[in-house]
């Protein structure tokens, strides 16, 4: 495990000297509304973090994939970089631009949907689905330093809602 730069007397980017916890929310906006809250009253915020915790793994669904729109994917990936290749190529070659710039464009569509089709019969249909994902928090703790933590809290009780409900 890496450690991060040091920053001068031994602090660093992601640490606090004795972080006290101000508050818990359930997602970021609301943390960072509430530091938001503490700059905009000219709270010393360098002395906060927002620290997120429980971490998850989400991922949606976007659509199902055929052959069809592997291929038409792969095309379209194929073709951006056969046109980046054959404009690259036209500031060095003698020929016609147009007609280097087309023909890396369309050879490039071609082999994109050789290379895109054959990983997708790869899979055999394992996994049949387009999706994206993120890693998500499902807390979010806003810390500040021990010596200000008084003022935070101060400042914080005048932001209507800012505190989570303990009881809640």
């Amino acid at each position: 495990m890496s450690t991060p730069t040091p920053l001068g007397r031994g602090r660093s980017l992601l640490t606090l000297d004795f972080p006290q916890s101000l508050a818990v929310y359930d997602d970021y906006p609301t943390a960072q509304r509430t530091v938001d809250f503490l700059s905009d009253n000219e709270f010393p915020v360098q002395n906060c973090m927002i620290v997120g915790t429980d971490l998850k793994q989400v991922e949606r669904i976007t659509g199902r994939l055929t052959y069809g729109r592997v291929a038409a994917g792969g095309a379209m990936s194929g073709l951006w970089f056969g046109l980046f290749v054959g404009i690259l190529l036209s500031f060095f070659g003698t020929g016609g631009t147009g007609a280097i710039i087309l023909s890396t464009a369309l050879l490039g569509a071609a082999f994109g949907v050789i290379f895109a089709l054959a990983g997708y019969a790869a899979t055999r249909g394992q996994r049949d689905f387009s999706s994206v994902s993120s890693v998500v928090a499902t807390r979010y703790e806003v810390l500040v330093e021990h010596k200000v933590a008084t003022q935070a809290r101060e400042l914080l009780a005048k932001l209507p809602g800012a505190l989570p409900d303990p009881f809640a």
